[in-house]
């Protein structure tokens, strides 16, 4: 990696471990690797929405060409929300595409990351099915994105309801991700996410 990213990273890594967001247990960033190329960050789903209670982590990538080009950055943590892969954890926001800056930081990137758990952009998905719930279905969706929160990211427990269905399908002998993934997809109806994970 080029001198001049290695040192921006570690003087952004060093931002990062002094800011205020993370002596609030906010944001958190930790080294992958010693020639930093890679990192994990890590966000608290924000307060007063579904992700509220969860810890949510990142793979961070830099790129030769940073600052210049912004980092590659997904989801690791499982998380329902239009603008972020139910499957993949890749993000669709602008500042990680053409609207990023030089002058952006790691610690911006974070921020924005949670500000859009905060505020999403149904009408620019990343994920048509998670948009068209959030639309049709607003509370759904919350339902929905709490489930994830809980199971995945360890948010407190959230509908009885819905962790019924989950429960019913498992003991049928179908593995709990997919289970879920079935269920959120087709608006918690046993009877369509039974035929969907039959047909896969």
């Amino acid at each position: 990696m080029a001198n001049i990213a290695v040192q921006r990273i570690k003087r952004e890594f060093k931002e990062v471990l002094k800011s205020e967001e993370t002596s609030k247990n906010q944001i958190k960033m930790d080294l992958v690797d010693e020639n930093f190329t890679e990192l994990k960050g890590e966000i608290a789903g924000p307060p007063d929405t579904p992700y509220e209670g969860g810890r949510y982590q990142l793979e961070i990538k830099i790129p030769e060409t940073y600052p210049f080009n912004p980092p590659k950055v997904r989801f690791i943590t499982k998380i329902w929300h239009p603008n972020i892969s139910s499957v993949t954890g890749a993000i669709c926001l602008d500042i990680l595409k053409d609207q990023w800056a030089a002058a952006m930081t790691l610690r911006t990137v974070l921020l924005s990351l949670q500000a859009l758990l905060a505020a999403a952009e149904p009408d620019d998905p990343q994920d048509a099915v998670v948009a068209n719930q959030y639309k049709q279905n607003p509370e759904m969706f919350k339902q929905t994105a709490r489930l994830w929160s809980h199971v995945y990211a360890g948010a407190p427990v959230s509908s009885l309801e819905y962790t019924c269905k989950i429960d019913k399908l498992c003991a049928m002998g179908f593995e709990k991700n997919a289970v879920i993934v079935a269920l959120s997809s087709k608006s918690w109806d046993v009877e369509t996410a039974t035929e969907l994970l039959l047909s896969n």
